[in-house]
């Protein structure tokens, strides 16, 4: 086996169900895919796809499901450090500095006390933090707090890092900041990275590819390769063209979940829908 494929993260044949009053709901059917080492893939989908279930699953937060996840050949069976992870809410730690939030991602991580303080440091200038080191998550702005957890995510050097919707709750321009922020970081650090978002522009301007998912249950519906020169331009006519026959994908399902009430796809650039997906409330910590 090669070094490309024996790093590689393959998900085979993964489906998942969750219990809906006694009945079983199908949130994930059969999904196949193989994410190379360094690549950056952007999930697409309407809510309730099973878009962010698949990332759960991949982080091994969620472990009842059929089908196999493996990262670099080995079966994921629980959390690792090897894969970190960035919500769409930063959940960091309230009582704790925007450094000992990305510390406390390091106490199962087998360094030295000097050696932690070193990667904490060079992960707040990693994501242009320097000079807010001691500052409480109330002090700091959304855009800066999801700059901590980005951090905090990558400290542990992963070899994947699981994104999900992390600049959904933002402004459009400090989205867009951290949009070009996030690609500086996967360029110079070349971690793979997987995002799972709803925005069309996002996963075009970010990924190497686009897996589309059909809706209920959420299964693979389209791989498209974004073969455009990085920096991207949103105003490129040929990412206005790559954007449309993206779109064009939901358009049918987006019709069909007005006339279930849903709503369609929204400003031409996000793609919703009815949620499905069950409350979680047995979070474990993902490092």
């Amino acid at each position: 086996m090669s070094t490309a494929l024996s790093e590689s993260l393959d998900i085979l044949h993964v489906s998942k169900h969750y219990a809906q009053r006694g009945v079983p709901l199908a949130v994930l059917d059969d999904i196949t895919l193989r994410v190379r080492p360094g690549e950056f893939v952007s999930v697409l989908g309407s809510s309730g796809c099973g878009k962010s279930t698949l990332l759960r699953l991949i982080a091994g937060l969620d472990s009842d499901y059929s089908g196999e996840i493996r990262v670099a050949g080995e079966r994921v069976k629980d959390t690792s450090l090897e894969r970190g992870i960035v919500f769409q809410d930063h959940r960091l730690f309230p009582w704790l500095t925007a450094s000992q939030n990305i510390l406390a991602a390091l106490r199962n991580a087998p360094l030295s006390a000097k050696e932690k303080r070193e990667a904490v440091a060079e992960h707040i200038a990693l994501v242009g933090l320097n000079g807010f080191e001691n500052a409480y998550p109330h002090q700091l702005s959304g855009g800066m707090a999801q700059r901590v957890a980005i951090a905090r995510g990558l400290v542990n050097r992963p070899r994947v890092l699981l994104l999900d919707e992390p600049f959904g709750a933002l402004d459009a321009l400090t989205r867009a900041r951290l949009q070009n922020e996030l690609q500086r970081i996967w360029e110079r650090e070349r971690i793979t990275m997987i995002l799972v978002t709803h925005d069309v522009d996002e996963a075009l301007y970010l990924g190497d590819r686009v897996v589309t998912m059909a809706p209920r249950p959420g299964r693979v519906k389209r791989i498209v390769d974004v073969a455009l020169p990085r920096p991207r331009q949103r105003s490129d006519p040929r990412f206005i063209r790559l954007r449309d026959e993206v779109l064009a994908d939901f358009a049918e399902d987006g019709a069909a979940a007005h006339s279930d009430g849903g709503g369609a796809p929204s400003g031409g650039q996000h793609v919703s829908g009815a949620p499905v997906d069950s409350p979680i409330t047995d979070w474990r910590l993902a490092w």
